[in-house]
């Protein structure tokens, strides 16, 4: 019975898990819904979803006071967002007795932001040069947003090929975020869009001074918040249930294989011809 109890709280989700899964949910919405709007609207009228947009006012004024919303709680402390966004606070800052700081994934931090400004340098140029268009670059900005969530829930390319952190808790740029999620709005000019920019970027600044400030704070070997035992998110659990998953997936898909394998050719043998060269050799024997 103790087993079982212990498995069900293995696989329990903690408020921080659950409010990811509820932002995943609703951005996917979004952007699916923004995606069928776009083809619709193109197709029927052959106008921009920026024309859309304002047949639909009140709807995208929820959208933007929802972003603005998230982005303001995450310049103060919070117990249901994410340790990795929350260690910059004085708060959160469990001395370790260590005065060692390592922050491993701080040297990958300028490639990333290079790769990233270079990736989307490329969708600019296109739209400046009039392949892509603003509906285009709206839709950029909510895939953005889902994968946001993707990394922190599923799979982070950021930690997996060029930070090497241990997980989100320790991650060097969490609170890139939101700034990078908005990147494609710095190419369409407007209240809404201009202003989402500035606050993600007003975020991502306020990040960095703490961090060259008070890099203590982002260290596990400094800070025990920071601690596997400490950690309110408990996601590494659910990523090794989905690693676990896909290893399992992989050794039944092998196994199916080696065992078509060794049946395709007595199958093919069975379904042979009697007067093929192959039965006629055997009856002349």
């Amino acid at each position: 019975m103790s087993t079982a109890n212990s498995r069900s709280r293995k696989i329990k989700l903690t408020p921080v898990s659950t409010l990811h899964y509820v932002r995943l949910i609703y951005r996917s919405a979004l952007f699916l819904w923004l995606l069928v709007d776009y083809i619709a609207y193109r197709l029927h009228y052959g106008a921009e979803i920026i024309d859309r947009m304002e047949d639909r006012p009140l709807v995208w004024v929820v959208v933007w006071v929802v972003f603005v919303l998230e982005m303001t709680l995450r310049f103060f402390p919070s117990r249901l967002e994410s340790p990795g966004c929350q260690k910059q606070f004085a708060r959160n800052y469990k001395k370790s007795g260590n005065t060692d700081i390592v922050i491993h994934d701080n040297n990958a931090v300028m490639l990333v932001a290079l790769i990233w400004i270079c990736f989307n340098a490329l969708f600019g140029a296109l739209h400046m040069a009039g392949y892509l268009d603003d509906g285009i670059m709206i839709l950029l900005a909510s895939a953005y947003s889902v994968c946001d969530l993707i990394c922190i829930l599923f799979f982070c390319p950021f930690q997996s090929w060029f930070l090497k952190n241990k997980c989100c808790s320790t991650c060097r740029i969490y609170n890139w975020d939101y700034a990078m999620m908005f990147t494609p709005l710095f190419f369409i000019p407007g209240k809404y869009s201009w202003s989402l920019l500035l606050l993600s970027v007003a975020l991502l600044i306020r990040w960095e001074i703490t961090f060259y400030r008070h890099p203590e704070r982002f260290s596990e070997n400094t800070n025990n918040y920071l601690r596997c035992q400490n950690c309110t998110e408990k996601l590494c659990a659910h990523k090794k249930q989905l690693h676990s998953l896909w290893k399992q997936i992989e050794v039944y898909t092998a196994e199916r294989v080696r065992f078509l394998s060794t049946i395709a050719p007595s199958a093919t043998k069975e379904a042979a011809p009697k007067d093929s060269p192959q039965n006629m050799h055997h009856d002349a024997s």
